[in-house]
């Protein structure tokens, strides 16, 4: 798709830094703060909006990213595991996030547990491909996500129609995002503790990827 290089420089370092954006060099480990902070986004986005499809009985017009059943992991581990196995950069999850915006304000979907994991998998994809040096294929991110290559690449095609391939983001908008999740940190009176992710998926070796999202 193209690649979108976000000069690090033109943002503030401190909100950078804090988000576990920037590199902290080698040996550096842990979890980067932007995945802890978009999934309690995430999370209580999916609380609000279920709440109010439940009272106005409403329906979302686009089914393609919908399960049908709730998948047996959350939001928090979902997106724990996409990092640990698509190994894409911090900040393909910030640029999924804007993606995730822009294809709400495009349709009348709102983020539900049965279309959250599938529309996290996909942006990140997306995301993955248009500003990292180097990712996978669409078959290695479906099994990473837990779905079919086949479902991914129909997947992958209805959002990039819905965002009618706007993938730009410019250093303004990456910031202003940048902003948007450290204010939701400092709305956190603790730390969340998320639930841990197993070291095999689930009972089978890391270079298997047994389905996630039921059908």
């Amino acid at each position: 798709m193209g690649t979108l290089a976000i000069d690090t420089e033109d943002l503030d370092s401190d909100i950078y830094l804090a988000l576990g954006l920037k590199r902290l060099g080698k040996g550096a480990i842990g979890t980067p703060r932007i995945l802890t902070l978009l999934s309690s986004l995430l999370e209580k986005s999916v609380q609000k909006n279920e709440m109010q499809i439940e009272t106005a009985s409403a329906k979302d017009n686009i089914a393609i990213f919908h399960g049908l059943r709730v998948p047996p992991i959350s939001i928090r581990q979902y997106i724990d595991r996409i990092f640990k196995y698509a190994r894409c950069s911090p900040s393909c999850f910030l640029v999924a996030y804007i993606y995730l915006d822009r294809f709400g304000q495009q349709t009348d979907v709102h983020l539900t547990s049965l279309n959250v994991h599938r529309l996290l998998i996909t942006s990140v994809m997306v995301a993955a491909k248009f500003i990292d040096d180097t990712y996978f294929n669409n078959a290695y991110y479906a099994r990473v996500g837990g779905i079919s290559t086949a479902e991914l690449n129909r997947l992958e095609m209805k959002f990039l129609l819905i965002l009618d391939f706007r993938l730009q983001v410019s250093i303004n908008t990456f910031q202003r995002y940048c902003l948007q999740l450290q204010k939701e940190g400092n709305r956190v009176e603790r730390p969340i503790r998320a639930c841990g992710i197993k070291e095999s998926w689930p009972s089978k070796s890391d270079t298997q990827c047994a389905p996630t999202i039921a059908r």
